[in-house]
């Protein structure tokens, strides 16, 4: 009876050895939970999100909160909506297992208030697991002056998330949505960051502002309480889709693989994107013509630019708004 004591002992000693190694060899390699939607058919969501991740080295544990045969810029569109149950149920089986310690989180688009303060339950759950966990917030609530999610999310965005997040990536109308200034230049954008900072958020990054010209766009990154960047790109005459789910992908695994560098991390996203979307216009011309080329032509070709992906040729270079 002792020496079985004395083996089991044994034994719990090892199981709880190995568990601390491998909670720290988990520690040691990034890995990022993301939770988004997810598509069949094309990129958004996770589908955009998730192979340049694993490209750059990440290990990517995906919950789809929806599952739709194809994007909403489809005429047809067929699938599921994962309920905030049963997404909940998804990270007590992580939980139950020990098997729930990321490094980073990545959130995009939630459908309702209820679904996003579940989102912030997950990111305060996770942090409490470790307490070093970045995460990544994309706010998806619209563009171009229109809001595509229930006016309720908003709010909830402003008042809860904002204060969790470690790195925030909206567009400029979302920008003015989170905090109520009209941005109609630099000044206007670096007061609109600065609010969006005090509120708790440690990075800013407006993936996209109309503050450039009529052929190009400015993106814009900062740091609390540290520089801030600018950097101007070219514009394309299409309609993509799942732009910011891999814009907000890229500057997660730029700035960790930079140890938070936002000038070389803006840059690398932006020279990738910019690739990306030129090769994917150029072969949707070649295919289609010079036909209207609405989003369900232009499903980004991200598998062909894996090299770009990995090794982003810099053609723009971020300065400092003063």
């Amino acid at each position: 009876m002792l020496l079985r004591l004395v083996a089991l002992r044994r034994f719990s000693d090892y199981a709880q050895y190995n568990y601390r190694v491998n909670m720290n060899k988990l520690k040691d390699s990034p890995r990022v939970l993301s939770i988004q939607s997810h598509v069949i058919h094309g990129y958004v969501g996770n589908k955009s999100a998730t192979f340049p991740l694993q490209v750059l080295g990440f290990e990517v544990d995906a919950i789809n909160t929806v599952q739709f045969s194809n994007h909403t810029g489809y005429e047809h569109v067929k699938g599921q909506v994962v309920n905030g149950t049963e997404v909940m149920e998804l990270m007590e089986g992580l939980s139950l297992n020990n098997i729930d310690h990321y490094t980073h989180l990545l959130t995009g688009y939630s459908r309702s208030p209820e679904s996003l303060l579940e989102v912030a339950n997950i990111v305060k759950k996770l942090k409490a697991k470790n307490p070093d966990l970045l995460y990544v917030c994309d706010p998806v609530m619209g563009d171009n002056g229109k809001m595509y999610v229930p006016q309720e999310v908003l709010p909830v965005y402003r008042d809860t998330v904002i204060g969790l997040a470690d790195i925030l990536t909206p567009n400029q109308y979302e920008t003015e949505l989170l905090t109520g200034i009209k941005i109609n230049n630099l000044k206007d954008a670096r007061k609109a960051i600065q609010k969006l900072h005090d509120a708790g958020a440690k990075i800013v990054v407006l993936s996209s502002s109309e503050l450039g010209d009529e052929n190009n766009m400015i993106s814009i990154a900062s740091i609390v309480n540290g520089n801030c960047y600018s950097i101007r790109f070219p514009k394309f005459a299409a309609n993509f889709t799942g732009t910011g789910d891999l814009f907000a992908a890229l500057m997660l695994a730029w700035t960790y693989k930079s140890d938070l560098d936002i000038k070389s991390s803006l840059e690398k996203t932006i020279s990738t994107m910019q690739c990306i979307l030129k090769d994917t216009l150029d072969f949707a011309k070649e295919k289609y013509g010079d036909t209207k080329l609405t989003s369900d032509k232009v499903e980004l070709r991200l598998i062909q630019n894996k090299n770009t992906i990995e090794n982003p040729i810099i053609e723009a270079t971020a300065t400092i708004v003063e």
